[in-house]
């Protein structure tokens, strides 16, 4: 239940911010002042008609995940903590996937437009409008941008590979053919150098949960490899909930806490760089942060639920760091 309701309110947060920055909801919190709940004073400008509504919509959203744990937790009672850990571990692995195929379709396609934007190519071929249109960074976001976004993770739903990895291959094309452009035909624009950085970062962020379950990350442990069993599932134990989910939190709220905020402003604005023929995508790499912050949450979960079960002395243990070792 403790996992369901982390992963659970996580997407909450993410939803209730979503409704309150950018479609103009109230918030629970000015829901629950206006009420005068929780010991809140009341609003100088009261909540009325339609936007009293969406805060009432806004409180069923919250009970219906509440209660939606609860009757997952009711309905399973016999369900292992390794098969709870193991979907939740796919459930990052699909996150992630779905990333991938994003960044993947929106750096080819806006490296595309902002090639043509460069050559002056627009013009003739799409027509005066559409091309003063794609120069502007919230069209090109909202028109372009996002539909790719939502067909990269359709693609998710039947690419069961975890893709990210062939970002280091792609980040390796896209430099060499800045250095073949450069350095031969003497040819280097924007654009090009904003490939490498968009997949790179990609890569960077989107591969911390795999390396997280798969022991790939670089640790240097002085008493964790001598610990029995028992000891090194405390401490990951220990680790998942008193480290690893604050600080996944802490992204979250601190860079969504308002419109001005570090996460939430680069995405309400479109923020591009200040190189006018670029890449377009300066704020999908501000939201690769929030992306990791969520697929690092949801594998915290899962490395918790494996290793609670290793104290409770489930089956079906499987010691990670010795099969990636092999």
């Amino acid at each position: 239940m403790f996992a369901a309701a982390v992963i659970g309110s996580t997407f909450l947060f993410l939803i209730n911010n979503y409704l309150i920055f950018w479609q103009g909801w109230p918030g629970l919190w000015k829901f629950f002042a206006h009420q005068q709940w929780l010991g809140l004073g009341p609003l100088r400008s009261p909540l009325v008609d339609d936007v009293l509504l969406l805060g009432w919509i806004q409180l069923g959203i919250l009970l219906a995940l509440l209660a939606g744990v609860a009757v997952y937790v009711l309905l399973t009672p016999q369900r292992g903590l390794r098969v709870d850990s193991e979907l939740w571990s796919s459930v990052a692995a699909y996150v992630i996937r779905g990333c991938f195929w994003a960044v993947l379709l929106v750096g080819v396609v806006d490296m595309v437009i902002s090639f043509l934007r460069v050559e002056g190519f627009l013009v003739a071929l799409f027509g005066q409008e559409m091309a003063t249109n794609l120069g502007r960074s919230v069209y090109r976001g909202s028109h372009i941008h996002y539909p790719l976004v939502i067909l990269g993770f359709i693609i998710a739903l039947f690419a069961r590979g975890l893709g990210f990895i062939w970002l280091a291959l792609f980040v390796v094309i896209a430099e060499f053919q800045i250095v073949i452009s450069r350095f031969i035909y003497s040819y280097e624009q924007v654009f090009m150098g904003d490939l490498v950085r968009f997949w790179y970062a990609a890569l960077f962020l989107f591969a911390s949960a795999y390396a997280l379950i798969t022991e790939g990350h670089v640790r240097v442990d002085v008493f964790y490899t001598r610990f029995s069993l028992r000891g090194k599932a405390w401490t990951n134990c220990l680790g998942s909930t008193l480290l690893g989910l604050p600080l996944c939190w802490v992204i979250l709220t601190t860079g969504m806490a308002s419109k001005g905020s570090s996460l939430n402003s680069p995405l309400l604005s479109f923020e591009v760089y200040q190189q006018g023929y670029g890449m377009y995508v300066k704020y999908l790499m501000v939201g690769f942060l929030i992306i990791f912050a969520v697929s690092m949450m949801i594998q915290f979960c899962s490395y918790f639920l494996s290793s609670v079960a290793d104290l409770c002395g489930e089956s079906g243990h499987k010691d990670v760091a010795e099969e990636s070792a092999l």
